[in-house]
């Protein structure tokens, strides 16, 4: 007859539960390692498909770094071209514009007619110092009278 004091004796683990937690863990394990084999060989093909893209990149680079060069050898001819025939065409077309100048001759302005008078400069001093002083006239009250000139 065992006697229990109020002690609690620490259950004893059994084997098996042991194993049986094990085997869940391992199960667990192996998903994560599955998963992250997923995961590696997407990624994987990923960075394929990206350096296969760089490559196509480059090479269009390349042939528009020709081209350019192509372009620019062109462009440099045809100036050094458009140059050499201005420098031919330069004595006919002084020629063209020496023998189809107009000449006009120096032009008078006749002021004689009222509406052609040459104007005055405009007067913008304050008003005050434009009409003068004001002067009282007799028998006026208003102060703004003005004397009649």
């Amino acid at each position: 007859m065992s006697l229990h004091l109020g002690i609690r004796r620490p259950r004893k683990h059994r084997a098996a539960d042991a194993v049986a937690q094990l085997r869940d863990e391992n199960r667990r394990l192996l998903t994560q390692v599955v998963g992250a084999g997923d995961a590696i060989a997407t990624l994987e093909h990923q960075l394929a498909d990206v350096r296969a893209m760089r490559a196509e990149a480059e090479q269009v680079v390349v042939c528009l770094d020709a081209d350019l060069g192509e372009r620019t050898e062109e462009r440099d001819r045809a100036l050094a071209e458009v140059d050499r025939l201005q420098a031919l065409l330069a004595p006919f077309l002084a020629a063209e514009a020496n023998a189809n100048a107009i000449t006009v001759p120096a032009s008078i302005r006749d002021t004689a007619k009222f509406e052609d008078q040459a104007t005055a400069p405009i007067d913008v001093r304050p008003l005050w110092e434009a009409i003068g002083p004001l002067v009282r006239t007799e028998g006026s009250t208003n102060p703004a009278h003005l004397p009649a000139a």
